[in-house]
């Protein structure tokens, strides 16, 4: 291949990685994190105090409680849940919405019944933390909204400069592919290893990485993408249309309603592979009343994050949308589904999530590394027996904002899991702490980079992001070891197992906040990583 060409290329995969690393890092680090969205969402949230007083309405008093619950609050009849089985996030069957929740989660409602049949209800808040890690993945960080955050549509263009950074990568490398493919090559020459890392992380990796990149174009400018298939392939007609109201021409009343056992048999006889996970009941005294049932067949993939859904019509039993179903979808459904999926990792079980996991925090070190490898080739070299050189104002910098903005997210990210235990039950709302320490750690993580520069700041700044994660597992400890203050430590595997997640990243973060302390101190003197002169750490 002409060496322009690689050239044009190479400048292009450069200034597109560039552009779009930073952004991409918070991404890929709060999506590998959201793998396990129900575990950290759970890990969360507080015991329920009263939760061995709840009695479980079992199945054959479930219509008896929906009753029940419509009658006393009938607000609940916009949405209401049903869960299907008893857990630690889920103690009682039946909850709904009271207020707020555009977004982040509201003020929730959940209800069941005693054993003498009377109705006992209780207001709750679910934590929002998760849902602020998953708003990262979705949206960069990037605040605002509208109809959608401002964010996704910005997290569209900057993954629209993600898959031409690809592509162009990959070309840069197709003349030296097979020799360098699998090529690390530690030694003196750190530069080489680190670009020889970068090229094995992103190449082995490249399928993942299109089909993210690709998917989220699709999220983001999903309206606009509809809208022109619409005219192209419907015409007049709308490709999305509102359900018309039922003319079943039975009355929108709560004893008319089927049995939820009885739709749930419905569902069972149409596929029996399906394994339903709660109804969700919508508009159930209104004329569109429906309920979805959400589950999911471990042969397909789902479209949701971890679910598909069959809609059935609350007041005839009958299912009258199987769009979302997995194993159930037309073509272009399925198509559409199997790249959700791709992009969800909902496929495969617990190894799969943890491969996304992998996956993902791989992502996040190309980016990573892309940015070092720019500021390392920017860089003016020092010639022999020459005083030290001034390094150009954009390479310092870049090389600051790469480490504020990444050390930032993994550090803001930590510190808001762990305040948001230690405010718990001393502030009116403690799901606005989450944004807010967040915002406040990263901010400053930033700003922290630009003041002291990236040689002191990385180091600094990956202390802070292994203390801060650190202080999760510790906190849980303080928990189990004096449970009269505000944490509180859950004792299920899947909750334990964020503790020790934690604590394997704390030692990883220290150990690389130890080798960087080391490069820093021993590197060559006219690199950006060099301490000051005269500074002793």
């Amino acid at each position: 291949m002409r060496s322009d060409v690689i050239r044009t290329y190479k400048t292009l995969h450069t200034w597109t990685g560039l552009i779009a690393g930073m952004m991409l890092f918070i991404g890929f680090y709060a999506g590998a994190l959201t793998m396990f969205k129900a575990q950290l969402d759970r890990w969360a949230s507080p015991p329920v105090a009263e939760q061995g007083e709840w009695r479980w309405t079992g199945e054959q008093r479930w219509p008896e409680l929906i009753g029940a619950v419509l009658r006393a609050h009938p607000e609940a009849a916009r949405s209401f849940t049903l869960h299907l089985r008893q857990s630690e996030s889920a103690p009682v069957p039946l909850t709904w919405q009271q207020q707020g929740g555009r977004h982040l989660p509201g003020v929730t409602g959940r209800a069941s019944l005693d054993g003498d049949g009377t109705l006992r209800t209780a207001s709750y808040q679910p934590s929002a933390m998760a849902e602020l890690i998953d708003l990262l993945h979705q949206t960069g960080g990037v605040p605002g909204q509208g109809h959608h955050y401002f964010g996704v549509y910005v997290m569209g263009v900057v993954c629209v400069l993600y898959v031409l950074a690809l592509v162009s990568g990959v070309i840069v490398l197709l003349p030296t592919l097979i020799k360098d493919f699998f090529a690390l090559r530690p030694g003196k020459n750190r530069k080489r290893f680190w670009l020889d890392a970068h090229n094995v992380v992103g190449i082995t990796s490249l399928p993942f990485h299109l089909v993210i990149g690709l998917t989220v174009i699709v999220f983001a400018f999903h309206d606009q993408i509809y809208d022109g298939l619409g005219k192209v392939a419907y015409g007049d007609r709308p490709l999305f249309s509102r359900p018309a109201p039922s003319d079943d021409g039975i009355p929108r009343q709560v004893d008319n309603l089927v049995a939820p056992a009885t739709l749930l048999a419905t569902v069972r006889n149409y596929d029996p592979d399906f394994e339903p996970r709660e109804m969700m009941y919508s508009d159930v005294l209104g004329p569109r009343a429906s309920v979805r049932i959400a589950g999911e067949n471990p042969a397909h993939m789902v479209r949701g994050a971890d679910r598909g859904f069959v809609e059935l019509n609350p007041y005839t039993g009958e299912i009258t949308d199987t769009d979302y179903m997995p194993g159930h979808e037309d073509p272009w459904v399925d198509i559409i589904t199997t790249f959700f999926g791709l992009h969800f990792g909902n496929f495969g079980g617990p190894l799969m999530r943890w491969i996304y996991v992998l996956m993902g925090l791989g992502g996040a070190f190309l980016f990573y590394s892309g940015n070092l490898l720019w500021v390392e080739t920017r860089r003016r070299k020092q010639r022999r027996n020459e005083a030290p050189v001034s390094q150009r104002r954009t390479t310092e910098l870049m090389a600051a904002a790469t480490v504020g903005v990444c050390w930032g997210c993994v550090a803001g990210v930590s510190a808001a899991m762990v305040v948001g235990k230690w405010v718990n039950g001393l502030v009116a709302d403690s799901n606005a702490w989450y944004p807010g320490v967040y915002y406040v750690v990263f901010l400053a993580s930033v700003g922290w980079a630009f003041w002291r520069g990236a040689a002191r700041a990385v180091v600094e700044l990956l202390w802070l992001a292994a203390l801060t994660t650190l202080a999760i597992p510790l906190t849980g400890l303080l928990a189990l070891m004096l449970p009269s203050l505000p944490p509180w430590l859950h004792t299920a595997p899947a909750t334990l197992a964020v503790e020790g997640t934690a604590l394997i990243a704390a030692v990883l973060l220290m150990l690389a906040a130890k080798r960087t302390a080391r490069r820093v101190r021993q590197g060559p003197a006219d690199s950006v990583w060099a301490a000051p002169v005269g500074d002793s750490g």
